[in-house]
């Protein structure tokens, strides 16, 4: 076992919000560009301004609109886990800590996270930790909580930019990179890069 602790993204790595973005947006192009425009704004800001807010602006500035937030919102609890999320988790859970790190508000992140059906020993929000990713505070809040050092600690990235910030904790990271995203520029690589979360239980 090379880890005490796997760590996540939540949105992007154990769940398939893709979906639901899109579906809300009214097509996967819509969607996208939505979605791409969010990205940008939480990882520009640094420090916490409300999600839902952010949500919002990014709706409106890719020709969307207030109402889309709105639906979004209100479609959060039809999120599903990729299929093997799950089964993943529950194996992972018999000899790791396990917990999430997200840019997520508290309420809608905790909403998400029970959508596992697995308990977290720790759930990192964005809104919790004061600052978004790839900051390093919400990744250093969650070691701190479980109370392990970086190289104890594996983290399952599901944005790229998730490797910029665990690159500058220490962490190692297993990029699960479902829908073929481009890695930015200024991240490091990730230790190993899949489309599925079916290796990380050997992998960890």
């Amino acid at each position: 076992m090379k880890y005490q602790a796997v760590l996540f993204d939540l949105l992007t790595g154990l769940l398939d919000s893709w979906t639901v973005w899109n579906r809300v947006a009214g097509s996967e192009v819509a969607g996208r560009k939505w979605r791409a425009a969010y990205l940008e704004l939480t990882y520009g800001c640094g420090a916490y301004r409300p999600y839902e807010t952010l949500v919002a602006e990014a709706a409106r500035s890719t020709g969307l609109s207030d109402a889309h937030a709105l639906a979004l919102e209100e479609g959060w609890r039809s999120i599903k886990p990729w299929d093997e999320a799950p089964a993943i988790l529950q194996k992972l859970k018999e000899r790791h800590q396990l917990g999430v790190v997200t840019n997520c508000s508290e309420r809608l992140g905790r909403a998400a996270a029970a959508q596992l059906g697995v308990p977290f020993d720790v759930i990192v929000t964005s809104e919790r930790a004061g600052f978004y990713k790839p900051r390093p505070e919400p990744y250093r809040l969650a070691l701190a909580e479980l109370g392990l050092d970086p190289k104890e600690v594996l983290f399952v990235a599901g944005s790229g930019f998730d490797l910029i910030g665990t690159s500058k904790v220490g962490m190692d990271t297993y990029w699960h990179n479902r829908v073929g995203l481009q890695r930015p520029p200024a991240a490091s690589p990730p230790m190993r890069e899949s489309r599925s979360l079916a290796g990380l239980y050997d992998f960890s």
